[in-house]
């Protein structure tokens, strides 16, 4: 990979965005794919491209409003370009000339020097109406939260009287949670690291071994991580070790478990002392669990392998299974923006089918007597309590069990637990354990 100097950064974020916004690729695949000579400046190249992403609606609405005729499909970057330099001056800390400058010599970089003379317009423009433009933006939903229709109108029946709360919600920056390794150490011993390093922290009061930074940090600057104290991963999913709660010895599956954080923390409830197999049809992500297992020292059994062909060779097998179905990500959208341009209204019943044959398989691979947890990280009724509530009526063998009171008086569903983003630092979760009767 060539190394880019900080001269293309807008130029690149504009190409980038414009894979992620019209040709669909995630912002994950994308941006691993560019790097500059001074990390900062890759850092900055990230944030542009993610809070571009972030308020995509609204920024090419605005666009709209100050052009006097849209781009042509064939400069699709200079529209993305535009955005990139509006999210600069409506939403980062780059001063406004400094923000207008680097947008405009961007287009030299992007080939189109016939632009510069309307960009810099267009910009300076905005500065000028920029309380009136904003005005207007804000009459409409989808404008004012830079969300999709189609995603409000599937959040509007369930949450009444929520649904601005969990919009802005979703659009703020989803703090850093770290999971302390308790097999290696006690939460407060590792706080008294961060202490010595001068982190702030708050540790969280549902999960035992979460805390939350108060400041995200690279991991290679948070004491103890390389050697396995800690790993990154929300505190909503930390939740799954603790609810599913195995026992040692058992055998237990991790359907879809890629990137293996859930993997990890039910082998550190159990002090690696669980027969656990990690399934996840991509063998590169598989890569990843491997990364973790190897760096925690742990073991599992990791099949890259379709999860649905693969419980159905495993009749009444499982003491315990993780189901953290394949879903919207509707409740994640704080950390993965580009959500809210790559999911369709049409994705969804998908999504519900493949959870529906998914909890199906799973409820056939797990013995009698056994628990299934069932999870996912959206905020969708269909997805969720819904998907929920439909299995139970159609299988006789399942007793839905209680979770945590701390749980249900934050819970804004039934059955199961449904946790909104932002709600206690975590993001949007859902959560159901099913007893398999004997």
């Amino acid at each position: 990979m060539a190394l880019l100097n900080a001269s293309n950064i807008r130029s690149q974020a504009a190409q980038s965005l414009q894979l992620i916004a019209f040709e669909g690729q995630s912002s994950s695949d994308v941006l691993a794919q560019v790097e500059f000579e001074n990390p900062s400046d890759t850092s900055l190249f990230k944030a542009i491209v993610l809070g571009a992403c972030r308020y995509f609606q609204r920024l090419e609405a605005l666009s709209h409003l100050l052009l006097r005729k849209k781009f042509k499909p064939k400069d699709q970057d200079l529209l993305c370009l535009l955005i990139i330099g509006l999210y600069q001056l409506e939403y980062s800390r780059v001063p406004d000339h400094a923000a207008i400058s680097e947008t405009v010599n961007a287009c030299r970089l992007l080939k189109k020097d016939w632009a510069t003379k309307l960009l810099n317009g267009v910009l300076r423009n905005y500065l000028r109406q920029k309380n009136s433009l904003n005005q207007k933006l804000d009459n409409d939903w989808e404008t004012k939260f830079s969300f999709p229709e189609w995603l409000i109108n599937r959040i509007k029946p369930h949450y009444k009287g929520q649904v601005e709360q969990i919009l802005e919600q979703s659009n703020q920056q989803a703090p850093m949670s770290l999971r302390v390794n308790l097999m290696k150490t006690t939460r407060e011993q590792f706080c008294a690291t961060l202490d010595e390093v001068g982190l702030g922290y708050q540790q969280h009061p549902l999960v035992d071994s979460a805390v939350v930074l108060e400041q995200a940090v690279p991991v290679q600057s948070i004491p103890g991580f390389t050697d396995g104290l800690c790993s990154v991963q929300d505190v909503a999913a930390q939740l799954a070790a603790q609810l599913l709660a195995p026992t040692q010895g058992q055998l237990v599956l991790d359907a879809c478990a890629a990137p293996g954080g859930k993997t990890a923390s039910l082998l550190e409830f159990t002090h690696n002392n669980l027969s656990i197999d990690a399934v996840d049809i991509d063998p590169q992500r598989c890569y990843r669990i491997q990364e973790n297992m190897e760096r925690l020292e742990l073991s599992a059994e990791i099949h890259a392998e379709d999860a649905l062909a693969f419980m159905q060779g495993k009749q009444e097998h499982y003491d315990a299974i993780l189901l953290d179905v394949p879903c919207s990500a509707t409740g994640v959208i704080r950390r993965h923006p580009d959500i809210k341009l790559l999911r369709r209204d049409d994705d969804i019943e998908e999504l519900v089918a493949i959870q529906q044959q998914l909890l199906a398989a799973a409820w056939q691979a797990l013995k009698p007597g056994g628990k299934l947890l069932y999870a996912t990280c959206s905020i969708l009724f269909d997805e969720n309590s819904h998907q929920i509530d439909t299995f139970i009526k159609q299988e006789s063998n399942v007793n839905l069990m209680d979770l945590p009171a701390q749980l249900n008086e934050i819970s804004h569903s039934q059955p199961g637990c449904q946790i909104l983003p932002g709600t206690q630092s975590m993001d949007g979760f859902y959560y159901a354990l099913l007893e398999k009767q004997a």
